[in-house]
């Protein structure tokens, strides 16, 4: 079954798709035309049972025996199938989404290959560690430690980079030695789909790989994060959502991996180059409409070069170019819902009855045709607010920044620092020593200096504050994807 090409998506368990029909259902809307993409049946707490229960059998199955470079091979060859149905992936995740084609075939799709593949490699050069000793008795001891597989992770997936964050945290998985059940944002169900027939396809066990479809409190999440055969959970979300599956995982003591909410800053010194200081900053801001979690919301420029800096953001902001996002020309999409284009116009709402200064967008744009039925809201750029107004404290998650002027280094790091998160910051100077001294003193998981959403895979990558816990990306995920244990030898 292609899932593409029928108009109901179910869960995968066990190695296959679920049987449509007998359970709920909901649609699937594309984002850009608020047309239904697909019907999504949801998954009951039986069927999450089931999955659960099916990847405890394949960790004592096939999947248990593979030796790393067996395990490294197989995710080589998922990488290779999601390279061989590119364009089914790709245009799953546009209909899904709306991103432009640009955006999601040079980002998405492509990190989600790069994922299984960079750590397949990964894993086969992760550090161990030996220690010889002296025991009580004047003999000799060896310790060395050994990394198994936790268990089944269960993985909760966002909609902002569905395909890339569900297999971000799908690839260390099974690089590990895990099997893992997935429940993907019910805003977003496709690829998590597509997934699985490339997980058949690839020669992968039947259950090392599932997915459970439906939404989160009292629905499929909600039975996930709260199975008793969830050894751990990873998720990547909202903070509220993350204290709610916290509390879930207390019970039985099972461990998390977070990355949460952000409310990040950016800031821009005079001695920045300009151009290119504002090229990034526009895709800090806009990019997938403001739908990252590492966008830049606030954002403080040295006083000499605050107005032309504003100005010059405000032009890339003017030029961005809503349209059907299967056009090569289009360079800016719709909001993923309804739901969500009400909040981003609500904080835009408040923004200008606390008296900001609108200098461009603070609305909604008016599409023609199938488009206007779809979540088109304005890039927004804000001056003028003071920094404990409502829309600098809280995550919008939208198309918007507000810019600040500041007069020296100790202002902008404690304004940057003032905030509850603490995920991503990013940084514009051309001095070296001020780069280093002014990066050591922000308070967030992962800094740029003149550059943003540069990514090497076997980075730390996770967040401070209420934006997370745990670390993921190359050998520092392994904390939580895998049990350490120590050997001690008596010579």
């Amino acid at each position: 079954m292609n899932v593409l090409s029928h108009p109901r998506i179910t869960s995968f368990i066990g190695g296959q798709p679920v049987s449509p029909g007998g359970r709920d259902a909901f649609e699937n809307i594309d984002p850009a035309t608020g047309e239904v993409v697909s019907t999504v049946e949801v998954a009951t707490a039986e069927d999450v049972d089931h999955a659960v229960s099916a990847a405890r059998a394949a960790l004592s199955g096939p999947w248990g025996k593979l030796t790393l470079d067996q395990r490294a091979r197989a995710l080589h060859a998922i990488a290779d199938g999601i390279e061989a149905r590119f364009d089914d992936f790709l245009r799953a995740e546009m209909l899904d989404t709306g991103k432009p084609v640009n955006l999601a075939s040079h980002l998405d799709i492509p990190r989600g290959a790069a994922n299984f593949r960079a750590f397949a490699e990964t894993l086969k050069h992760a550090p161990g560690e030996f220690f010889p000793m002296v025991a009580p008795d004047g003999g000799d001891a060896l310790n060395y430690t050994l990394r198994g597989p936790r268990g089944v992770i269960g993985v909760i997936c966002p909609w902002n980079l569905p395909f890339l964050l569900m297999t971000w945290k799908v690839a260390p998985a099974l690089a590990c030695g895990n099997t893992v059940v997935v429940k993907p944002s019910e805003e977003t169900p496709s690829t998590a789909a597509l997934l699985g027939e490339v997980m058949r396809e690839a020669g992968i066990p039947d259950g090392v790989y599932n997915v459970v479809q439906g939404f989160g409190p009292g629905s499929a999440g909600q039975y996930l994060t709260e199975h008793q055969g969830i050894d751990g959970i990873t998720f990547t979300g909202e903070t509220r959502t993350g204290e709610a599956i916290m509390r879930a995982a207390a019970k039985g003591v099972r461990p998390v991996s977070f990355e949460l909410g952000g409310k990040n800053a950016g800031i821009v010194f005079a001695d920045c180059d300009m151009e290119k200081a504002l090229e990034q900053t526009a895709r800090a801001v806009f990019m997938n409409a403001g739908q990252v979690c590492l966008q830049t919301e606030r954002l403080y420029v040295e006083r000499p070069i605050f107005d032309a800096f504003v100005e010059g953001l405000a032009e890339r902001a003017r030029a961005l170019k809503p349209g059907d996002p299967f056009d090569k020309a289009t360079s800016f999409g719709p909001v993923i819902s309804a739901e969500h284009k009400d909040k981003i116009t609500g904080y835009y709402d408040v923004a200008a009855r606390h008296g900001a200064n609108v200098v461009t967008g603070g609305g909604l744009y008016a599409m023609d045709g199938r488009l206007a039925g779809g979540n088109w809201v304005e890039p927004t750029i804000w001056t003028g607010l003071d920094d404990a107004d409502t829309v600098l404290r809280e995550e919008i998650f939208g198309p918007c920044v507000h810019i600040a002027p500041f007069d020296d280094e100790d202002e902008a790091i404690t304004r940057a620092n003032d905030s509850e998160f603490g995920l991503a910051s990013m940084l514009w100077t051309q001095d070296l020593s001020r780069a280093h001294r002014v990066g050591a003193r922000l308070q967030s998981g992962i800094t740029w200096v003149n550059c943003w959403f540069l990514r090497d895979l076997r980075t730390a990558f996770g967040g401070m504050k209420h934006s997370g816990i745990g670390r993921e990306g190359g050998v520092h995920g392994l904390e939580f994807y895998t049990e350490l244990r120590n050997i001690c030898i008596k010579l």
